[in-house]
């Protein structure tokens, strides 16, 4: 039986119904923005969760996360989803590839049957664990010192303000803690302190102190500055806490390997512990091509099983092109496609069939080179009988599909339809974006600008990197382009940018996209707003915020009213008091320019261009519209934007800064086709401008309009770390030594 829907209007779509066969691949096409998550993810996976979960019972339900019907009138055929989205692996400082993909667990237990010498626990071999953490780092691999000459300034006293930690300036709580224990003299200056009063200020204990608060007062116990900020601070996992605390804390701490365990992040009993001369830590250390020989040597029959199964698993990430990394590599560096590939690597040794495989543009962070091994794993996951649908912009994974779907025609509120159902043949003579630029032939650049001047790399070495130099042009567009792994982000994202500090840095982090957040909130544009609808109303500023006085008291600002029923999936209606605008009626008697701050809201980018003749508003919006969002109302939720979308509006807030040196990492990543060519105009006119712009990139439109390639390689991991070209893109395509130069030959040819 196919996946039947009917009538879905989740976001964009405009009563969508279709058939989508079972057992095959469909790829879902369409430019950014026109609705293919919608479909896909809102639609088909939210439901086909939401229907699982309800088979279980109250209890189990009840811990499960809980979705909301979507807005479609039927949908028949579904089963089982398995989802591979683009979400950032990320994980905590204990998160690594071998815990990620439960491999690492496999390996204590070889350690603890196997390994001599060893108590037989697999617990002991864990660095998660007390019984094998580093008892220095708490197996973190890392230790964390207080940078005692960063939190005082010894030229000011007490009372001048001289501790510097954040939150202890004069008269808060914390600094009264020192400044009203009578063991100083809150005006005499630190550098005046006897080695007495300095070690009491730093690490002194004993006695308590008053401290007024906004209740009243309170006794405290005495304790030093040093020791006090390093018992909340020093031992513990930065990358739980917020992003502002982090910032805060970062500039009075400093970071390096722990000396007891020189990294390994486990204790001394088991590191002793060896398989063939090896401890856990240097087979984590190993690289999985590696691995695979070192767990293959392993003959005792009492764990041949387990044997088999670590090998399995290490040939299934080798497989898909992953074979350079190893398994202490923390999670939180692997790229989008690298994290991406791993999610894949959990489903590929399951028997499982009859499931529905759903993928997010999986070619993220793919060069043409790994896009084949992609599109095997596809192919076999729908040879074991299951359905995979697939949404992507690629045109090689495009190319496999079974069943093709085009979204469009155009995006957001130009989008929403299905302009095209059939084959890969068909769609390359359908008359849609995506058909046009499957038919388009794009010329290589054949002028090329001179560079002004040059950036020089020296002799990088981190990771897999082996003592590269080389030299990044001034004033024209640099691609750096290479397999994944082969060490590009590691030279210019890590290198680069610590060698050229200024640089603005446009990476693939995701971001805050809540039902609250909007282009004009994370363009920094309500704010002005606000203060226009005030000047010309009279009414304070804080009026026009439906996050604060302005929001409407029965939906408080979200414009629909959510309803948590207990163990039930949540429903979510339109707010009728006002009408899903999110004010206060009295807020929108109050206009700007004929319009309430409702309307305003409402407003495309291009028309509020046209509203908004003041400069730093007009600039603002000018930059959603050079990205390609001229169609995105001020007001839409950033939550409902499509992954191509976000990378777009967060590149446009860096165009409203100063800088000579732009560097992005994989920008097309969730680009259409057509969004390409939108890209590249915004890229070149940045150079028009007299900028340096710096893209790290696979995609061969981008490469082949360079002025400049720097090729990395020739592979990944160790095989990878040089520079195995640098010229222009005519040049690339003469080289024999580039798999990059050879897949855009081969594109030129195709």
């Amino acid at each position: 039986m196919d996946i039947r829907i009917l009538g879905a209007r989740e976001h964009n779509l405009k009563d969508v119904s279709l058939t989508i066969p079972q057992g095959k691949i469909t790829v879902f096409t369409g430019v950014s923005g026109s609705g293919k998550s919608s479909i896909v993810f809102d639609t088909i996976a939210i439901e086909a969760q939401r229907q699982l979960n309800s088979t279980f019972t109250w209890f189990i339900r009840n811990q499960l996360p809980r979705y909301e019907r979507p807005h479609v009138d039927e949908i028949e055929g579904l089963t089982t989803a398995v989802i591979v989205d683009q979400n950032p692996v990320g994980g905590n400082a204990r998160s690594t590839v071998g815990t990620m993909t439960d491999i690492y667990a496999m390996i204590r237990v070889l350690f603890a049957r196997c390994a001599e010498p060893s108590d037989g626990l697999v617990s002991s071999f864990s660095f998660n664990d007390p019984r094998g953490m580093c008892p220095e780092c708490d197996g973190l691999g890392v230790t964390t010192q207080l940078a005692a000459d960063r939190i005082l300034d010894l030229s000011k006293s007490l009372n001048e303000g001289a501790i510097l930690l954040p939150a202890h300036g004069v008269g808060s709580i914390e600094w009264q803690r020192w400044a009203n224990s009578g063991k100083f003299d809150p005006d005499k200056r630190l550098r005046d302190y006897t080695k007495q009063e300095m070690r009491t200020l730093l690490h002194g204990t004993g006695g308590t102190v008053r401290i007024k608060t906004t209740k009243g007062s309170q006794e405290v116990a005495y304790e030093g500055v040093a020791d006090r900020f390093a018992r909340f601070n020093l031992k513990r996992d930065l990358s739980k806490v917020s992003e502002r605390t982090r910032e805060s804390v970062l500039p009075f701490i400093t970071e390096g390997t722990c000396p007891e365990c020189e990294g390994a992040r486990l204790n001394a009993a088991a590191l002793a512990a060896r398989i063939d001369g090896r401890n856990i830590a240097e087979w984590s250390r190993m690289e999985i091509s590696e691995l695979i020989k070192a767990v293959s040597a392993i003959t005792d029959p009492a764990v041949r099983s387990l044997v088999d199964t670590v090998r399995a698993a290490l040939e299934r990430i080798e497989e898909i092109g992953l074979g350079y990394l190893s398994l202490d590599r923390s999670t939180g560096t692997l790229s989008g496609g690298e994290g991406q590939r791993l999610k894949m690597v959990r489903h590929l040794g399951s028997s499982l069939t009859g499931l529905t495989y759903i993928f997010d543009e999986p070619s993220t962070g793919l060069h043409p080179r790994d896009v084949g091994m992609l599109n095997d794993l596809l192919r076999a996951l729908r040879d074991k009988g299951n359905t995979v649908l697939v949404v992507e912009h690629d045109p090689d994974v495009i190319e496999i599909a079974d069943h093709v779907v085009d979204v469009g025609p155009g995006a957001g509120v130009h989008g929403g339809q299905i302009v095209f159902e059939g084959t890969f043949a068909g769609l390359r003579k359908a008359k849609t974006p995506t058909g046009e630029g499957l038919r388009r032939s794009t010329a290589i650049k054949s002028s090329f600008r001179q560079p002004t001047g040059e950036l020089p790399v020296v002799g990088a070495n981190l990771h897999n990197l082996k003592n590269v130099s080389v030299s990044i042009p001034t004033g024209v567009l640099t691609v750096v382009t290479g397999v994944a792994g082969s060490g590009k982000s590691t030279l210019i994202g890590d290198v680069f940018m610590n060698t050229y500090p200024d640089a603005i840095f446009v990476d693939q982090s995701a971001i805050t996209a809540s039902s609250r957040s909007t282009p004009t909130t994370y363009l920094g544009m309500m704010d002005s707003i606000r203060k226009l609808f005030a000047k010309a109303s009279g009414a304070p500023a804080s009026l026009f915020s439906f996050n604060s006085e302005g929001a409407c008291p029965d939906c408080k600002g979200r414009g629909v009213i959510i309803t948590e029923l207990a163990y039930m999936d949540p429903v979510t209606t339109h707010c009728a008091t006002c009408d899903g605008r999110r004010f206060k009626e009295e807020v929108l008697a109050h206009r700007l320019r004929g319009l309430s701050i409702a309307d305003v809201l409402e407003l495309p980018a291009e028309e509020a261009l046209e509203f908004f003749p003041e400069r730093d508003l007009a600039a603002k919006l000018r930059s959603l519209v050079s990205v390609g969002l001229p169609y995105l109302t001020l007001g839409q939720p950033l939550s409902t934007l499509s992954g191509g979308e976000r990378q777009r509006i967060k590149l446009a807030i860096q165009l409203n800064r100063t800088a000579g040196i732009y560097v992005l990492d994989e920008p097309t990543t969730g680009l259409h086709m057509s969004d390409v060519d939108t890209l590249l105009g915004l890229l070149n006119g940045l150079v028009d401008k007299g900028n340096t712009v710096i893209v790290i990139e696979h995609n061969l439109d981008v490469v082949q309009q360079a002025d400049w390639v720097v090729d990395l390689g020739p592979g990944g991991g160790r095989d990878g770390g040089e520079v195995v070209f640098t010229g222009t893109p005519a040049q690339l395509l003469k080289s024999r030594t580039s798999l990059t130069g050879k897949h855009l030959k081969r594109y030129r040819q195709a």
